[in-house]
């Protein structure tokens, strides 16, 4: 492998919680009078850290969000998690050939710690993740698309930036990654190839990244 870091978004890439989340908080901003699409909510906001959401509503409508927004909207998402969320197919089988080989790795992600490891808890990705695996836009002082993130979780784990690849599924995270000086690999299953267009390399499998990581192709 040419990497020495393999630094995994979570959120549609890990877990396949994005249409959870994004139905989810359509519908909560819809009710608080900021009326939004599953669409809308994918387009503006799939990707980013909650901070985002709320500057944009209130750059858009001249209104902030209600104090608890944060709150209510995580107890609902992690109420469906432990209902409905499932592993991404083929995640698990990337972390079994990573750990196998001896590849470093790590999820560097928008959510929450809180959000990560009961992401990972309801699906069994616990198992692959301790504490020193895990890095959350709560750990820096700006979240993707800035590339604080990315390069955190870089130094934390002692690999330059540019031994570093990223997996992603949003065109945040992929302008994150470029912006760190990272390789990205675009995940496209729920995000057109052309929104990610700044990728190292697109697939649409996760069962394709094995051989991706071990060929460079």
């Amino acid at each position: 492998m040419r990497y020495d870091l393999v630094i995994f978004d979570n959120d549609g890439v890990l877990v396949d919680s994005e249409p959870i989340s994004n139905r989810l908080l359509a519908a909560h901003l819809t009710e608080l009078g900021h009326p939004t699409s599953y669409e809308d909510s994918i387009r503006d906001y799939m990707g980013s850290a909650m901070h985002r959401v709320h500057d944009l509503v209130e750059e858009r409508t001249g209104r902030r969000l209600p104090a608890d927004f944060d709150d209510v909207f995580h107890a609902r998402v992690f109420a469906a998690f432990e209902r409905e969320l499932k592993p991404v197919v083929g995640a698990t089988d990337v972390l079994e050939k990573l750990t196998a080989d001896g590849v470093p790795y790590c999820v560097a992600s928008s959510g929450s710690h809180e959000r990560i490891r009961v992401g990972h808890r309801t699906t069994g990705l616990d198992r692959w993740f301790d504490d020193e695996r895990i890095f959350s836009s709560q750990d820096v002082g700006r979240g993707k698309p800035a590339p604080d993130l990315f390069l955190h979780a870089a130094e934390r784990m002692g690999v330059a930036p540019e031994r570093c690849v990223v997996v992603e599924d949003s065109p945040l995270g992929v302008r994150a990654a470029v912006a760190a000086g990272m390789d990205v690999y675009g995940y496209t299953a729920m995000t057109p190839a052309a929104k990610l267009a700044g990728a190292t390399q697109l697939f649409d499998d996760m069962r394709e990244l094995n051989s991706l990581l071990h060929t460079g192709n």
